[in-house]
Order: structure tokens, then sequence, then C-alpha cells
């Protein structure tokens, strides 16, 4: 069973009043010859198909011919709604959408054979069991009760998810057993868990209710297909439990990582899990630094290509210009880039780190944040180093005891 993990395509979205149609068209023409390619037998969107829960109609358009054009590949699809979709949008067509082997699972059910469910593979064998596991929504999981502190609330919603998880883990797992040998169990979700790396794109979920789901009381599947953040990464040190990430840039903060599918493949012995990397369909650029870096950068930029390049621009300087815009507008001249967005240097402390190293601070991990802001301070003298020692310290501590508390 050969199986590609994607989540996030967020089909509609307007980007610095861009639209991205023909950056999703061109991904969704590659990811039909990708899996014709790799002979594919089931794909998983773990959520946010949509941008949003009233999506343009190009959006449906692009969705729906996908999915047609996906039976030309003998490939199966489970599609989960993410905390973008609308259950609505996303049902009206689930049964029509069922005849062209796909399931579609908007909403948690009381009916368990709704998300949980055997699927082929391309010779029309039974290949894996799926627990199909949506966005859970706070008011689908719990009810609210007066008089509960906020770490009440989430101790309630965490347990709910928890226990949802194991009561479908369960089912599959009887499912599976019938089987010989026994299927595969692969589960999705769309939600935060402890210690992912998140990006400017991705909007907080289950606020005021539950900040991170800890990926300890996940079941044991064979795999776990992430969706909701954008960075591709491993979950709590683990091979199979995953976020895929988005299939394009949905900031300019994602310019770093190279995006990918996940590519999983079972057979009797082992489970192989390995990327897929996806190509860059609209170049983007990020850029900042005083107007005579950003002109160096502008310079060293590939024009070649046919696309205009969406550039991101975040100038240092120390005199307030009026005419920051059209200072430059005149350094791009007359070069096939436009600029989507023009920030100013933000604060004092930023500003230190992001002059000195040329950083944001989305780049940095914990211990490097601490590390700046410790060296735009001066301890000079016997006194002034004991009490860097008792910072370093008391720092080391309290990093400590959060990782801990995430470990529990």
């Amino acid at each position: 069973m050969r199986i590609l993990h994607t989540s996030d395509w967020h089909l509609g979205q307007s980007f610095f009043g861009k639209s991205r149609r023909a950056e999703h068209q061109a991904f969704l023409d590659w990811l039909i010859e990708i899996i014709a390619k790799q002979q594919i037998d089931l794909l998983i969107v773990a959520g946010d198909i949509f941008d949003t829960g009233t999506p343009p109609s190009y959006a449906r358009t692009l969705y729906n011919q996908f999915i047609v054009a996906l039976q030309h590949v003998n490939c199966r699809l489970v599609i989960v709604a993410g905390n973008h979709d609308s259950v609505a949008t996303l049902n009206e067509s689930e049964s029509l959408l069922a005849c062209l082997n796909t399931h579609v699972v908007a909403a948690a059910s009381d009916n368990l054979d709704k998300q949980v469910f055997c699927v082929d593979d391309r010779t029309g064998k039974a290949g894996a069991v799926i627990c199909a596991v949506p966005f859970l929504r706070p008011r689908d999981m719990v009810l609210s009760e007066a008089g509960q502190s906020e770490q009440q609330k989430q101790q309630r919603l965490g347990d709910a998810i928890a226990t949802h998880y194991q009561t479908l883990f369960e089912q599959a797992q009887t499912l599976a057993a019938q089987y010989s040998p026994a299927l595969p169990i692969i589960m999705t979700g769309h939600l935060t868990t402890v210690g992912a790396s998140t990006s400017d794109s991705v909007r907080d979920i289950y606020i005021g209710s539950l900040d991170a789901f800890n990926a300890h009381h996940f079941p044991a599947a064979d795999y776990i297909a992430l969706g909701h953040i954008h960075r591709m990464q491993k979950v709590a040190k683990t091979e199979h439990i995953r976020y895929s990430g988005s299939p394009i840039p949905l900031s300019f903060d994602e310019l770093k990582q190279q995006k990918q599918l996940m590519l999983v493949e079972f057979d009797a012995a082992q489970t192989v899990i390995s990327e897929i990397e996806i190509p860059t369909f609209q170049p983007l650029y990020y850029i900042k630094g005083d107007l005579a870096s950003i002109k160096t950068e502008l310079d060293n930029i590939d024009i070649s290509g046919e696309q205009t390049i969406w550039l991101s621009v975040q100038v240092q300087a120390q005199d307030y210009l009026t005419d920051l815009q059209q200072r430059i507008i005149q350094l791009i001249d007359d070069r096939p880039i436009e600029v989507l967005q023009l920030t100013r240097q933000r604060n004092s402390q930023t500003k230190a780190i992001e002059q000195q190293h040329k950083e944001t601070l989305a780049e940095l991990d914990v211990q490097q944040v601490f590390d700046r802001r410790l060296a735009s301070e001066h301890f000079e003298g016997e006194p002034e180093q004991q009490r860097l020692g008792r910072l370093q310290q008391l720092f080391s501590q309290v990093v400590n005891d959060v990782q801990s508390k995430e470990a529990e």
C-alpha cells in the first residue's frame, strides 16, 4: 500500500491581494503526475482543503476537477476538514464524491463507521484501515460548564480528544484484525501538538480552551497524518507522526523550508516513510536590510524566469523615511518584481538582533533568542559575570521544567 500524505492546500487563498489560483492549479497538475508515476494507492489530505468556509467558485472548481482527474490514475482519496473548512460546504458533495472513491469526513460523528473504514489498494484488495479524524471543534467534544478555570477547560477538551482517538482506534483494531495479515491503521488529525513549529500563516485554534494536544496521547497507529502546521516536521521525535506541511508557502516566513509530500509505504515486513520535494510554482523572495543592502540583494535575484517575482521587503533604517515605498520602487526599476509586503524595523530589541545576525525571530529557537538578548547587554566585572551566570542557570532550569511537562 502506497500512501501520499498532504494537507493545508488552502484553495482560494488571497495572498496580499494576489490570487493563488495559478499556483494551486500547477500543484494539482503536478500532484496527478506524481500519483501516476509513483503508483499511489491512497491520497490523504489532512485538513484545510479550502482557505475559508466560503471559498470562491474557482477554488471549488479546482477541488472538483482534481477529484475527477484522480479517477484516471486509479487512486483513492480521503479528505478531512480543517479549522478553515466549512462542515456544510464539505458535506454538500460528500455523497456524490463517495461514488468517485473519495471519503470526505467533515466532522466527528456518533456513527463511528463514518470515521473508521477500510480502503482498497489499486488492485481492489483491502490495503489499510483509516481513522479519519477532522478538526475537532470544542463545541462538538465537550459541553461548557460554569465556574471552570481555563486550565480545567483545557484539561477537559484534551481528555475528550484523547478519548475520541482511542475509541476510533479500538474500532480500527477490530476491523484490521479481520484480515490476514492484519491491515495497517492510519489516523489523521488537524490540530496543534505540543512542540510543533508554526509559521506566520498558521491561525491559532482551540483559543481559550486548548493550546496544544499532547502527542503522547495519540494511540499506537502505524502512521498518523497531521495537518494545520504548515512546516513539514516530525512530532515528539517519532517517525510515524508527521505534519506534511502546506504544498506552497502561505507566508513569507515559510520560504526557508522545502515543501514536501510524505510518502508512506506499507508491506508485510516494514513501513517506509520518505519525502517527495514539491517544486516552486511561484517565485517568492524575502529581503531585509538598509537601502544599500536591499539594492545589492535585488541585483542578485534571478529574474530569468517567465513569472513575476513576489517580494517582501523589511527596511532597517535609522531615520523615518516618508518616501520609503517610492525608493523601493526606484530600486526595482523595470524588473519583473512586485512588492507585496513592505515593512519597517519592528522594535529596538528585534532590531538589534536582526541587524547583527540578519535573522527573524521565527528562525530562532528559544535558546538562541535568549543568547541574542544577553548579547545586547554588558556584563563587565566580576559581579556582572556572576549575575550573567545566574541568569543562564535560571533560564536553563525554566526550559528544562517546560520540556519535562511537555513530555508528560
